[in-house]
């Protein structure tokens, strides 16, 4: 089992998160497990408090890329390890989602190609809930997911996800969305590869000091996923000419641009 956690400026929230995931599958995971942070653009000393905590558990390992490749560019890259893992999964570096939670998941990765935690299903455990104001942007931005790609999933942005290694590998040309619309992008292309997705409920906790913004950001996540849809269309042709566009107006949003190529239609 290979676990990616994405962090981008996490020095105050990570070291518990690290601890509390490696003693737990020290105890109840019989499997080989590794752990491995993607840190991207930080500026702070994640990466410092990263070493220490691998210095103490050897299952434990990082990345580090200098620039804002964000979550989904973090992720990306944490998943080119595919060959290393019969499955993969990622979580969030707040720790909303506990040990217990995601191995839950994994065990049940045996029932399909990708197994992912819901927070709107029936049956999951909210120990803090989101504020008012998160949870209609939540609700808002499913909506506008669901009219557009009709997957028919109740929670595609819950940081808890796990995925069988034929299914990383066959997709993984397609995944080019950098920003947090980056689960988006893996959800459809397993779908449209013709993968399973299997959605239970979770065990959650809303965290203080939530990287996740309102404002530009938001903007980008709406036009990732428009992006993400004309991708999968008979318009995709059109797209290479606005290239320089896009990337302009993703910067002025403040969120990493979506990678080149793609051609997820194509390729899958």
């Amino acid at each position: 089992m290979l676990l990616l956690i994405p962090a981008y400026n996490e020095e105050q929230r990570i070291e518990p998160v690290l601890r509390e995931y490696a003693e737990h599958f020290r105890r109840v995971y019989a499997g080989g497990f590794r752990l491995v942070v993607v840190l991207n653009g930080c500026v702070d000393d994640t990466l410092g408090v990263v070493r220490r905590v691998e210095a103490e558990y050897p299952e434990i390992s990082h990345l580090e890329f200098p620039g804002r490749i964000g979550k989904g560019g973090a992720l990306i890259e944490g998943l080119r390890l595919w060959p290393e893992a019969d499955l993969m999964g990622y979580v969030d570096a707040d720790g909303a989602t506990g040990p217990a939670a995601f191995l839950e998941l994994v065990r049940r990765a045996g029932e399909a190609d990708c197994v992912i935690g819901s927070r709107w299903l029936p049956g999951a455990v909210l120990h803090v809930a989101q504020s008012s104001q998160r949870r209609f942007f939540s609700r808002a931005f499913h909506a506008w997911v669901e009219i557009l790609f009709r997957m028919h999933i109740a929670d595609t942005q819950c940081g808890a996800k796990v995925i069988r290694r034929a299914a990383v590998e066959r997709i993984h040309g397609s995944l080019t969305i950098a920003d947090m619309a980056f689960d988006i992008n893996l959800l459809y292309a397993l779908k449209r590869a013709g993968f399973r997705v299997l959605e239970v409920p979770t065990e959650w906790t809303d965290q203080m000091g939530s990287k996740v913004q309102f404002g530009r950001a938001s903007l980008a996540w709406f036009l990732s996923v428009v992006r993400l849809r004309l991708v999968y269309s008979p318009f995709y042709r059109w797209l290479g000419p606005l290239r320089p566009l896009e990337v302009w107006l993703y910067r002025k949003l403040g969120s990493p641009p979506p990678l080149p190529g793609g051609g997820g239609a194509g390729r899958i």
